[in-house]
């Protein structure tokens, strides 16, 4: 191990892989951007055009807010795994078929998800109507096809769409925690809640730093199930920064304007990491990637 030579050589082929699979791809979405091209014909260089166009078009602001909305939204939704993780690490039982229960939508593809979640929704048969007219409600929403609910009922479907990927990690890591210590402090008097606040959720403060950049990071691209579900309708009202992309360069055929979008897409989620990288780590520990 100490021939450079062959220490490049065994690097070689994962450093053509990344470079294919990444790096070509980043400096051709950004290349592209700087041309007027519908995917098939001649392209014509037009500068910074789409760039300019992008920060003046509404529909992309909308459609990032969105995304924030997102972002904001999954981030919340955290709070929600690691108190299921800390009342399944607890002494509880069945906790390990609850475990199992919560692991299903990662065993599904976004797109079953999609249709299981568009039943649901169904304004005439679905299940949740249904039961709000059993409850009482006349006239329960449209909820896939309207602009006020829209949001709201997507963002639940990606809520239960990710609750296993992040519960098994916050499980993971405390399940690391020394059962010493959580002893100790039962011997102290130390109630169930004050031993998940002061040990507990301090202990894998890095996971949770880390499943925050995962959430934001991965809200900005989000786009498979949204797609699915609404299109980014009706009339926009779900567009978020990846299928405004999508439709730009696959709908109307603007593929230049469209790699515009995931170019400023990419720099947006480098910009939201780092910041939250700075905000997130303390002196002796940082995020990193």
């Amino acid at each position: 191990m100490s021939n450079k030579k062959i220490i490049a050589l065994y690097v070689l082929p994962s450093l053509l892989l990344l470079a294919g699979l990444v790096y070509i791809p980043i400096f051709l979405t950004g290349y592209y951007g700087l041309m007027e091209w519908n995917g098939v014909g001649a392209m014509e260089f037009i500068g910074l055009d789409n760039y300019m166009n992008l920060l003046q078009d509404p529909k992309f602001w909308f459609s990032a807010r969105n995304s924030f909305f997102l972002a904001l939204f999954s981030t919340l939704s955290l709070i929600l795994y690691l108190a299921v993780s800390l009342i399944l690490a607890g002494k509880i039982k069945g906790k390990e078929l609850l475990r199992k229960i919560y692991l299903i939508p990662m065993l599904l593809s976004s797109v079953a998800i999609a249709q299981l979640w568009i039943k649901i929704y169904d304004p005439n048969n679905g299940m949740l109507n249904s039961l709000l007219q059993t409850l009482g409600v006349d006239s329960p929403p449209a909820w896939l096809a309207q602009r006020e609910t829209v949001l709201v009922a997507i963002f639940i479907a990606i809520i239960w769409q990710y609750a296993g990927f992040y519960i098994i990690i916050y499980s993971a890591a405390l399940k690391g925690i020394p059962a010493s210590l959580v002893e100790a402090a039962e011997i102290d008097g130390a109630t169930p809640i004050q031993i998940a606040y002061k040990i507990k959720v301090p202990l894998i403060s890095g996971v949770i730093k880390t499943t925050i950049v995962l959430a934001i990071v991965g809200s900005l691209k989000y786009f498979d199930l949204i797609y699915v579900m609404t299109g980014g309708g009706p009339n926009g009202a779900s567009e978020v920064i990846a299928s405004y992309m999508y439709n730009q360069a696959f709908g109307i055929k603007n593929f230049g304007y469209g790699s515009a979008i995931g170019f400023a897409l990419l720099i947006l989620a480098l910009i939201t990491t780092w910041g939250i990288q700075k905000l997130t780590a303390s002196k002796n520990d940082s995020i990193q990637f």
